[in-house]
């Protein structure tokens, strides 16, 4: 097989392949069996059909189209890797030369890959972000175990108020008719905390148990249902319950039982720990994240539409399935994001344009840097995979290189490293560090009869 490439624009290859008269005459005897078995021929069996009477019936056109279309699934892909490119949409195929006794002659047009062309990436500069812990943070923390460990005590003889756990039944219509999720019997909800719609979540203050109270509110503008937003809608209320939180005091026996701890200030010395490492956390990944945006932001590259067309789909698909597996089907979703399939397409094209180029610039960093990944380390990554999700190693690692995914799986760890080469080669400075430091100017000092010292610079 010879195989010629040639660059028409940027990221467009044209490939031009010719294949051995022999190798072509081959597949056109198997397209002739492939043929015979679906074609019913009078006075013949099928598959039983003379190649010769075949020929005349469908013409020897169909034969040599059919044993182009076969080696075409065998010669493109090894044409590509013969030319050492990287396709990123299908080909646009023209058959060139098909007939038997001659070459097979075809052409591929197809988007590749694009060319990165590196800026700076290496000893950036960024500032990490400044770490620090307040008291208040420490009595947010406790505010808010104090709150998952409240107890829930049922209020039999008073009234609703805000943040109480409440049960009702509730019927809202628009023009006499219920509308989708207008409808409830027996839903608990945090009172006045905005999980129904306003009006009705305030009409909740003050009523008590067995109580029903009939309400008229506007719907909102933007409510994700646009047959019914901005009409007015009727609600009729029942409150069946109402539990209400009871605070636990904070002391040593709240820490006692919330924690392993005895005492209060056991406690908010760990809370103080754990608040400054989950800052600290976060500070680490917020350098990383600048030094690989400032990478990406230095490079030149241009992506071809299909790749970004791709990615949008996948991002959309990826959405849509994480939906579903929480029981939201399409419609419904593309409801309450207020926005049809295309236009949420539309909105995710600038991140998937931003994540190509990303993922583009770190495997450019990973060849300028002839990073490299061992089988270990992808055994070691697939053990790990198959740990989180409770799955036999080998078992996954056999299905990943069944399905030719190992690469993805290397891929993935190149890039890491990548990532690992630009952090450990940046100058993070601690953000006490640009700080700008104002030393105190001079005081002059005057002694009695001595006139005052004019300051340099300046007008006496």
């Amino acid at each position: 097989m010879e195989v010629t490439s040639e660059r028409l624009e940027k990221n467009t290859v044209l490939l031009e392949v010719k294949i051995e008269e022999e190798q072509f005459s081959k597949a056109v005897d198997r397209a002739y069996r492939k043929v015979a078995k679906d074609v019913m021929i009078p006075g013949f069996r099928k598959g039983r059909v003379p190649r010769v009477v075949l020929e005349r019936y469908v013409g020897k056109d169909k034969l040599y189209e059919e044993a182009a279309s076969l080696m075409l699934g065998e010669a493109y892909p090894a044409a590509v890797k013969d030319a050492g490119i990287e396709p990123v949409s299908q080909p646009e195929v023209e058959i060139v030369q098909a007939e038997e006794g001659k070459p097979l002659v075809f052409k591929a047009k197809v988007e590749v890959k694009p060319e990165v062309e590196l800026g700076e990436y290496k000893r950036l500069e960024v500032v990490r972000p400044e770490v620090k812990v307040t008291p208040e943070d420490v009595d947010i923390e406790l505010e808010r175990l104090r709150d998952r460990y409240a107890r829930l005590t049922t209020v039999e003889d008073g009234v609703v108020t805000k943040g109480d756990i409440v049960t009702i039944d509730y019927e809202g219509t628009v023009e006499r008719n219920i509308f989708p999720g207008g409808f409830a019997k027996g839903r608990e909800i945090e009172a006045g905390m905005g999980y129904l719609i306003p009006g009705v979540d305030e009409a909740l203050i003050g009523m008590g148990v067995g109580e029903k109270k009939k309400v008229t509110v506007r719907i909102p503008a933007d409510y994700p249902d646009s047959s019914i937003a901005d009409k007015e809608a009727v609600f009729q209320l029942s409150l069946k319950s109402i539990r209400r939180r009871n605070l636990m005091p904070i002391d040593d026996d709240f820490a006692k039982e919330v924690s392993e701890f005895d005492t209060l200030e056991e406690l908010k010395v760990d809370v103080e720990n754990k608040l400054r490492q989950a800052k600290n956390e976060q500070a680490e990944q917020a350098v990383r994240q600048e030094i690989v945006s400032r990478v990406a932001e230095n490079a030149k590259v241009e992506i071809p539409s299909s790749m970004v067309n791709n990615q949008v789909e996948e991002m959309v698909e990826d959405m849509v399935t994480t939906a579903e597996g929480r029981g939201v089907e399409p419609e419904r979703l593309f409801k309450l994001l207020n926005a049809s399939p295309d236009e949420m397409r539309e909105r995710m094209r600038p991140d998937a344009e931003q994540t190509l180029k990303t993922r583009l610039v770190l495997d450019a960093v990973v060849r300028a840097e002839e990073l490299t990944v061992g089988d270990e380390e992808v055994k070691e990554e697939i053990n790990r995979f198959a740990g989180l999700y409770r799955q036999d190693p080998e078992e996954l690692y056999r299905s990943l290189e069944e399905g030719g995914r190992l690469d993805v799986v290397k891929q993935k760890l190149l890039r890491e490293k990548a990532v690992k080469l630009l952090v450990d080669s940046a100058v993070v400075k601690e953000a006490a560090e640009t700080k700008e430091v104002l030393e105190p100017e001079p005081v002059a000092t005057e002694t009695a009869g001595t006139p005052k010292t004019a300051k340099k610079g300046k007008k006496a």
